[in-house]
C-alpha cells in the first residue's frame, strides 16, 4: 500500500494526540500548493494522501500543535514556543508508503521516516 499517512503523539502525557489539523502541501517551482487538511483521528492519525494521488517531488506537513496543548490544558507559553511544526520532506517512490510520524512536546519535537 502506498501513500502518505501520519500519526501524531503527544509526549508530554503519553497519548496520541486527536483532533490536531494537519495541512499537506506539494511544493511547486518556487512556491508551494495545499492538497488538503484534516483533523487526525482519535488514534492520532490521519490517510493525507491515496496511493494513486502521490507523486515524486517534495511535500510539507504543518501540524498546528499550538492548538492542541491549549485545548489540551497544557501549561505553554502565550505565544506557544511550538505553534506549528513544520515538516518539509521528499517522496522518491510512489510504489513505498510513506508515513511521517510526529512525536510532541510542548518545546520540543522529532519526526521521522516510519512504516
Amino acid at each position: 500500500m502506498s501513500g502518505l499517512t501520519t500519526h501524531i503523539l503527544d509526549q508530554a502525557v503519553g497519548r496520541p494526540a486527536a483532533g490536531v489539523l494537519v495541512r499537506v502541501s506539494r511544493h511547486e517551482g518556487e512556491g508551494l500548493a495545499l492538497l488538503a487538511e484534516f483533523r487526525t483521528d482519535d488514534d492520532g492519525r490521519a490517510r493525507l494522501i491515496a496511493g494513486e494521488d502521490i507523486v515524486v517531488g517534495g511535500y510539507r506537513l504543518e501540524f498546528s500543535i499550538g492548538d492542541h496543548f491549549r485545548a489540551t490544558g497544557a501549561v505553554v507559553t502565550d505565544p506557544p514556543f511550538l505553534d506549528v511544526v513544520v515538516i518539509d520532506f521528499a517522496v522518491s517512490n510512489v510504489d513505498q508508503h510513506w508515513h511521517v510520524p510526529l512525536l510532541v512536546s510542548p518545546y520540543g519535537y522529532s519526526t521521522y521516516r516510519g512504516s
